[in-house]
């Protein structure tokens, strides 16, 4: 019990919270204090971030006190179901403890926007195609688990396998905070499936993860700065989907951004969600600029191979994940595909 409350102790410190909380709602009690929409919004977002994290920290902190009474009446009384009850509850507390953690991560400008993900097959065709579909599936199965709505923009299939890309947006609580530290190559080796020789082969796909920002906010966009074209979609949607130019594709001129739609029937809604993802990256693009690092990060996504790896997935010759960043490795990548990624998004938080 004694470790379980330095664990907790340890994660923040509860004063620094309380006082925090104190001076947003200082803030709050300001004169001219809601005539500004972007502090309004933004102390009312770190306001409930720091109320969450200190009222989960209480409820851990009682039921750790409710469960050391009891364990040391079981230990007395030697009555070993009642403690293998208390050891069932101390591990679901630990399991919230480690959620407390990773929210006293989340308290970033746009942690909590939703997110559009894309990911783009590397060079090697039908190799690097199919690795980007396994990357989809793991992603999707991870939102899942987690009970997070999501929707395939666009996505073009792969000749023979898998996918070239695919473009998802992804609804959730603070999924940009959560999701990206994911952008950036991920590297698989295995033997390959479409190999007659059984060779091994060596597969790269990009992920990219950028904020699905608000309508409020204000991204200038000049019409003059835009090529639009149409296209006929290559995705599902019926017959009629694929007959007529429903597709849509906007490149922004000056900043070389491209985004496109084609999961609407109506081109005029595809464009509508064009416009939506164009803002989104310009956004990003602008967040990117004032960041160096961030910087050196968008360049390296020119690149989708060797240089610019973030995890490796290795299937053969032996069973490894590993995060090249942080060195978070897990020893079953079957579990990893299937969507179990928790341990890696949870590192990429406390280490970015």
């Amino acid at each position: 019990m004694k470790i379980l409350l330095i664990i907790l102790g340890g994660i923040f410190d509860k004063n620094d919270v309380e006082n925090r909380l104190k001076e947003l709602e200082n803030t709050l009690l300001q004169e001219n204090f809601w005539k500004d929409k972007d502090l309004v919004k933004k102390t009312i977002k770190q306001k409930k971030i720091f109320s969450d994290i200190l009222n989960s920290f209480k409820i851990s902190l009682n039921e750790i006190n409710n469960i050391k009474d009891l364990f040391n009446l079981a230990t007395q009384e030697k009555d070993e179901e009642t403690l293998q009850d208390c050891n069932f509850k101390i591990e679901q507390i630990l399991k919230d403890v480690k959620k407390i953690e990773v929210n006293c991560f989340l308290s970033g400008e746009n942690d909590d926007y939703n997110v559009y993900l894309e990911i783009h097959a590397g060079a090697g065709g039908t190799e690097s195609q199919d690795w980007a579909d396994m990357l989809r599936r793991m992603y999707m199965k991870w939102f899942d688990k987690k009970k997070f709505k999501y929707e395939i923009i666009s996505e073009h299939k792969g000749e023979e396998a898998g996918i070239k890309s695919s473009i998802i947006k992804v609804d959730g609580d603070y999924l940009y905070g959560l999701m990206r530290s994911e952008s950036g190559v991920h590297r698989l080796v295995r033997i390959s499936p479409f190999d007659s020789g059984s060779r091994r082969h060596t597969s790269f796909a990009s992920v990219w993860i950028y904020p699905a920002v608000d309508e409020d906010i204000n991204i200038e966009i000049d019409e003059k700065d835009l090529r639009i074209d149409t296209f006929r979609s290559s995705g599902a949607g019926g017959q009629h989907v694929n007959t007529t130019d429903s597709a849509v594709r906007i490149t922004h001129i000056p900043t070389k951004i491209v985004v496109q739609c084609q999961n609407q029937r109506s081109q005029h809604k595809n464009k509508e969600t064009c416009y939506k993802m164009l803002k989104a990256r310009l956004y990003e693009y602008e967040l990117q600029k004032r960041d160096e690092d961030n910087q050196k990060e968008l360049n390296s996504k020119t690149d989708i191979g060797w240089g610019h790896q973030i995890r490796s997935y290795v299937l053969q010759p032996y069973q490894l994940v590993k995060d090249l960043r942080n060195k978070t490795e897990s020893t079953n990548p079957t579990s990893v595909l299937e969507g179990n990624i928790d341990q890696f998004i949870e590192e990429g938080i406390k280490n970015r």
